[in-house]
This record gives C-alpha cells, structure tokens and sequence, in this order.
C-alpha cells in the first residue's frame, strides 16, 4: 500500500483522543507527555504537516488491531479497513493487467488478420478467374461469392456447417461447369439434379474436393476456436475480477487491515508485514480462486496447441490460397475429362435435348475454342494480410502464453512478492508479524479452498465453495473442449450431426426410383452396378433459385414422381404371391 499517500487523507484540521473517544478542538489540550518515550509519539508529530496531531493512548477501541498503544481512532480503523480492501483489488487488477492485455490484443490481432485472408481469398479468385474466363466466370460469380459469403459467417460464429457449405458449393458448380462444357445441350432441373446426385460416383473433379475439404475445415474450424478461445480468456479474466470485488468477505477485510495498516496504527508506517503473514492472508482471501488453475492451465495448453496447428498443418494461409487454386484445379481437371464424364452423364442420365439453333457436337468440339481454367503461379497467390504474418502472430502468442501457467494459485505469491506489499522473505525479523516487529512462526498454508482449514490468518467457510467460480470453471472446461476438439479438426457445434450423416447403413438405407442406375426415362438401358457401391447415394436437392439454400429442405424423402413406381411394384409383389398360394387353396 501506497502509507504516505494515504497518511495525506488523514492531515486534517482536527485531532482525536484515542481511548477516551474525546474530540480535541485544540491542539494545545494534547496531553503526549505520558506517552513520550514510545515511538507513537514521533509518528504522531511526523504525521502532521499543520500545528494539527493526533493524540495518542491505549486501544481497547480497536476492533482490527493490536490493543496496545495507538495512533488510530475507530473512525481511522474503519477507513484503512476499507482502504486495504481497495489496495488489495487494485494488486489483483494490476497482477492480471498482463493476462487481460494480451488477450483482448492478441484477439483483435487474429481477428483481423483472418478476416482479411478470407478477403485476400475471395478477391485473387476474382481477379484471376476473371482474367482466365472472362465473362463466362462473371455469369456464373454467384457461386463463388456465396461460398465466401457462408465461410465469412462460420468463422464468425454463426450456425453453418462447413461440410454442407463445400457440398452445396461443389453441388452448384458441377451444374454450372457440366452445362459450360456441353454448350449445345439444353439441360433441365431434371437433368442437372440427375448430374448433381451421381456426382460423388462420377467425381468429375477428381480428388480435389476432398483435398480442398479436408484443408479448409481443418483450418477454419482451429482458426475460429482460437480466435473464440482468446475472446473466453478475456472474459473469463474481466470475471474473475468481478467475482474478488464480490468475494472480499470480512474476514478477509480484517486481515488483509491488520498486516498492511496496522504497523501504521502502532506508529511504524514503513514496516511491512513478514513474507508467510502475507502469503497465508491472501491464499486466504484467493482460497477460490486458487481452485482455477487445473482447468486454467488446461485451457492455456489448449490455446497453446492449437495455435501450433495453424502454425503447421491447419495453416490458414495456406488454406485461405488453396480455394482459388484447388477449384481452379477441379475445373480444368473436369474439362480436360469432359469427354468421359459426359459420356457416362450421358447414359446414367439419358439424352439431353439439343439447345435451340445447335447441332449436335462432341464434348471435345464443344469445348474447344474456350479457354481452359489454369492454375496460379505463386506471385499471383493471395498475399499476406494486416500487414503481419501468421507465423509471427503464432510466435508472439506463444511467448505470452507460456507465463500464463499457474496465474491464479501463484497469484498470492505474486503479490506478495512486490516489495511494497511485503517485506523481503530474507528479511525474517525486521517485520510486521501480526503483532510488532518480529518473525512470523505459523506455517504457511496450501493452495485452494480445501487447504484452509489451518490458516492462522483468515477464516475460510470451506462448506460453501463460491458459485461464481465453479461457474468459470465450467466455462474453462467448455472452452478447452472446444479447442481440443479443433486440434483434430473437429467441431463440437456439429459433430453429433455428421455422425450420423457419415454412419449411414449400407444396405437399409432409403432408396429412390432415379438411384443410379435407375429407372427414370434418362435411364440407361441395361443395369449396371455403381462405381462405389459402399457409398451411399447422394440424395437430391431441393432446388430454390430465389431463397437462401440454408432455407432448402435438409430432409430426404421419396418423391411424388417415385411413390407411383413404389405403389406400382408393390402391387407387383403382392400378385406374384397370390399366383404363387392360389393353387394351394383348390
């Protein structure tokens, strides 16, 4: 505590007789002679800057401190009571200082940075695909922004699954790039959802939306937890330090008083209170808090982790590069086998109807004169965004976090160790012991609320740990979950559903009358089994042109065109079991 700026609020034109309670309106009625040989006499002259003093004299007023000789009236006690409870949250707010300014930057720092790659992204795909494909990439941009469009509002919070957003994206461009590639063909809905549904059999674009898959929802998904986990760090800090404004009981105000003021009060304003004195008042008063740290240090750790992913294999730069280049890839990869596809589009799906004003060519005719999608080279790749890179934020982020590790149960020791708070633990004999100057004997005490049941200093209610801190606890427990769960590229926002979309049976499954090879009039003529017949089919899309596709129906079911084929062999079924019995009733 800062005693000469606080002795200033006391040199007021007033003096008190301690003892008796008496208000001496005149100096000259101060009666020092009795008391002339103690040190509160000197105090008591050193502590006025006017002809003003405080009287001195016994203190069996004192409710807080030794009742030996004072300087200190009841009044004084109280206010120094409530100077030291101040005292000790302004440690705590400065001791933390460190914590809540690195998140609060570190956050804003990644934030911005990775919104700015997303953008980087999103205007090299432009500028390039513009260049490469003209006006047919400018008719078709519409894709392209809603994929952005829907990766900008995962990463920042919203409720979008990453694998839906990439299916739906490959779902819509195999439509588009199937129709640019067959120009002389007019395709209906019909059609296209015919393509659209047998695509991952075809795989049209190769591997390459895996790959892409794989990169971008590794990257994204460990880009938002770590942003999502600074934002927790912060607040769970703010928290904590509203929970000590709250939690300061009395028993902690008494003795946080009697080792920083009462020295005052006994006339010795610069002794400081013994080190372990120090150490067993505030392990006390932090006895809660204390009890962050397993979960704190986990979540630390989780933070560290993830932040080494970005670094290495969940690289967002990386990732935010590879969109451009990945469906530059896929594209001239499904153009360079347009033939093939086609063919086999062709006879899963039947004849297409020629386009008004066109003759019947080849693929490869076709698609001749355009201009093949390219690859870029690596000056022309997104470049660094916010005027940093990720390694260096990554590096900067891991020399802060290493020191956060047991914050909160070393916060006593923190604390105490400023000079001003305590004396030095050398100095063992010139200190404040509780009662004058002397070393301290009680032993210091453990860290958290069960090992308080000794402390010689505060008074602990063990029977009732306080809720706002098993609250933080959860919340830790949530976040760390959250984190580590990203570092194998997962998000709990959706993992239980795509369980179960990637758990489906492989042969109780539904079926639908246009599965592939079907019976739909684009059918072809003979049977034949499907490239991959452990994968499961993928259903068709509800196809809404005008609204948002999060508004199209995630349900499957049979189709009006299908349930007359199901009524029809269903009636089949049943006849060829009457002609099968009929003779066993004759």
């Amino acid at each position: 505590p800062h005693l000469l700026s606080l002795i200033g609020l006391y040199l007021i034109p007033s003096c008190f007789t301690v003892g008796s309670g008496e208000h001496l309106n005149m100096p000259t009625q101060m009666n020092t002679t009795k008391y002339a040989h103690t040190p509160l006499v000197h105090v008591c002259h050193w502590l006025a800057s006017d002809p003003v003093c405080f009287s001195i004299g016994p203190g069996e007023h004192l409710r807080l401190c030794p009742q030996d000789y004072t300087c200190c009236s009841s009044q004084m006690e109280e206010t120094l009571a409530h100077q030291s409870e101040t005292d000790f949250l302004s440690a705590i707010d400065d001791t933390s200082q460190f914590l809540l300014t690195t998140f609060t930057q570190r956050h804003h720092k990644f934030d911005e940075f990775f919104r700015e790659l997303i953008d980087l992204s999103e205007k090299s795909m432009n500028q390039m695909f513009t260049k490469t494909y003209g006006r047919l990439f400018t008719q078709n941009a519409n894709v392209f922004q809603e994929l952005f469009v829907e990766l900008r509002r995962y990463y920042s919070g919203g409720s979008v699954s990453l694998t839906e957003v990439l299916s739906e994206f490959w779902s819509r461009l195999v439509e588009r790039v199937f129709s640019l590639v067959n120009p002389q063909y007019q395709f209906s809905d019909e059609y296209l959802e015919c393509v659209n549904k047998h695509a991952e059999q075809l795989q049209p674009f190769g591997d390459l939306p895996r790959k892409l898959g794989l990169q971008v929802s590794r990257a994204f998904i460990a880009a938002r937890a770590l942003v999502q986990g600074l934002a927790t760090g912060r607040d769970i800090v703010n928290k904590a330090a509203k929970v000590h404004c709250l939690s300061a009981g009395a028993g902690c105000v008494r003795a946080l008083m009697r080792q920083w003021y009462c020295p005052l009060c006994r006339g010795m304003p610069s002794l400081r209170p013994c080190h372990a004195l120090c150490l067993n008042v505030l392990k006390g008063c932090l006895a809660n808090t204390a009890d962050l740290d397993t979960e704190w240090n986990n979540f630390i750790d989780a933070l560290y982790q993830v932040s080494e992913k970005l670094e290495g294999p969940f690289n967002m730069e990386l990732a935010a590069d590879s969109i451009s280049v990945k469906v530059s890839e896929a594209i001239m990869h499904m153009q360079e086998n347009s033939i093939a596809t086609s063919t086999k589009v062709f006879q899963g799906c039947g004849s297409p109807r020629l386009a008004p004003g066109r003759s019947r060519r080849s693929p490869k005719e076709s698609g001749g004169n355009r201009r093949p999608f390219r690859t870029f080279s690596p000056e022309e790749k997104p470049t660094t965004a916010a005027g940093t890179n990720l390694d260096r934020l990554v590096s900067e982020l891991k020399e802060r976090l290493r020191p956060m590790r047991g914050f909160w149960v070393s916060l006593p020791h923190t604390i105490c160790n400023d000079k001003n708070m305590a004396a030095d633990v050398t100095n063992e004999d010139r200190c404040w012991n509780g009662q004058t100057r002397g070393r301290y004997l009680p032993d210091v005490t453990g860290d958290g609320l069960m090992s308080q049941i000794n402390n010689p200093e505060v008074e602990v209610d063990m029977a009732r740990p306080d809720v706002r801190t098993r609250q933080l606890i959860m919340e830790l427990r949530v976040a760390t979950n959250r984190l580590k769960h990203a570092q194998a590229g997962q998000d709990t926002d959706f993992m239980d559903s795509e369980v179960e979309e990637g758990s489906g049976s492989g042969g109780g499954g539904e079926r639908y009358s246009d599965d592939w090879p079907g019976y739909r009039p684009y059918s072809p003529p003979y049977s034949k089994p499907p490239l991959n017949p452990q994968t499961p089919i993928k259903p068709p899309r509800v196809r809404d042109r005008t609204g948002s596709k999060w508004n199209r129906s995630k349900g499957r079911s049979i189709s009006a065109v299908s349930r007359p084929a199901f009524f029809s062999l269903a009636v089949l079924f049943w006849l060829s079991v009457m002609v099968t019995v009929a003779p066993m009733w004759r």
